[in-house]
């Protein structure tokens, strides 16, 4: 049998690879991080590079779980979101079986179940699922699944045998009323990233919740020492400040109001959002709309990649910025 070969899956947030071969100064829409993040008071301590982290992340855990009211042995860490993705894919999923993914969405997911063996269905399907894969709100049109429909989801999902995977990278941005993170359930696996909310991505770090026999597996199949004594510094720093986040829901909500109206004068439509981040559908190719902003310095993300030829997904940043936005769409926009 001829040995399949596995593409990596597109992301945005290649303004630092642009900026080193191109040289000019560009926006980036491309990367959805919080415009308004929470300052958080925090040095790095250079005598925790000479140490090997706990690979147990006992104090971090352990704050995690009093944020958010769960044990530490419910909780799991990791270098960004992704890396969790992965780990929960070889843990529970082997060769033939079958996940549910929606698309379009996050295509992660897709590819850490295709690299166990597992096969990838969509709604619909009368094919036995092991998994089905939630994004909430959805990555890339910000589309939130309510707190009582992500329930009933699960309680679907468990009484077909099936684990929920919800991906809640956003979620903290959009509306935590819908989080299912207090949810104790043995088919249930949440997934959050640190990075979106505090405007870290160059940390990458990944927290999640789940049964504490499900941890217990990850753990075995994570590498060690993942996140690293910087992270985790930042981390444990940043955790109490989850509180300030109120604010950069509310600041989010304003500047995507505003730029919402922008988007229908130009001419274009937008999918409705209740996160940082809006999915535009244009009259041409997103490819060539992508280019020609690309040249007004503003750098967008193409979402070919998600099966949406002609849909590209813009950040909500700060009103500057997404003036500077509007003013190349309209510009741009035949």
């Amino acid at each position: 049998m001829k040995q399949r070969i596995f593409g990596r899956v597109l992301h945005g947030g290649t303004q630092k690879w642009l900026q080193e071969h191109d040289g000019r100064e560009i926006v980036d829409f491309s990367a959805s991080l919080n415009p308004f993040p929470p300052r958080v008071d925090w040095t790095c301590d250079p005598a925790a590079a000479s140490m090997y982290p706990d690979d147990r992340y006992e104090a971090l855990r352990g704050l995690i779980a009093r944020t958010f009211g769960r044990r530490p042995e419910e909780v799991t860490v990791g270098n960004g979101s992704i890396e969790l993705i992965r780990v929960f894919c070889r843990t529970v999923l082997a060769p033939g079986d079958a996940v549910r993914i929606d698309p379009p969405t996050f295509g992660e997911y897709a590819l850490s179940a295709e690299l166990c063996g597992a096969v990838v269905r969509e709604g619909g399907s009368t094919h036995p699922q092991r998994v089905r894969f939630l994004c909430n709100p959805n990555n890339p049109d910000g589309a939130l699944v309510p707190h009582d429909r992500a329930m009933a989801l699960l309680e679907e999902c468990g009484a077909k045998g099936r684990y929920l995977f919800l991906d809640e990278a956003f979620i903290e941005l959009s509306d935590p009323a819908a989080s299912l993170s207090a949810v104790r359930h043995p088919d249930l696996f949440v997934c959050r990233s640190l990075t979106k909310a505090f405007a870290v991505p160059g940390l990458r770090f990944g927290y999640g919740f789940a049964d504490p026999d499900l941890v217990e597996r990850m753990e075995v199949l994570r590498l060690p020492w993942t996140v690293n004594a910087v992270a985790e510094q930042f981390a444990m720093a940043a955790f109490p400040r989850f509180g300030a986040l109120e604010e950069s829901r509310r600041r989010i909500r304003e500047e995507r109001e505003w730029m919402e109206e922008r988007i229908r004068g130009c001419g274009l439509t937008c999918s409705p959002s209740s996160a940082n981040y809006l999915l535009l559908h244009l009259p041409l190719p997103a490819p060539e709309l992508a280019a020609r902003l690309l040249t007004h310095g503003i750098l967008v993300r193409d979402c070919t990649s998600f099966g949406l030829p002609r849909s590209i997904r813009v950040a909500v940043r700060t009103r500057e910025e997404n003036r500077k936005l509007a003013e190349a769409l309209a510009a741009c926009v035949p």
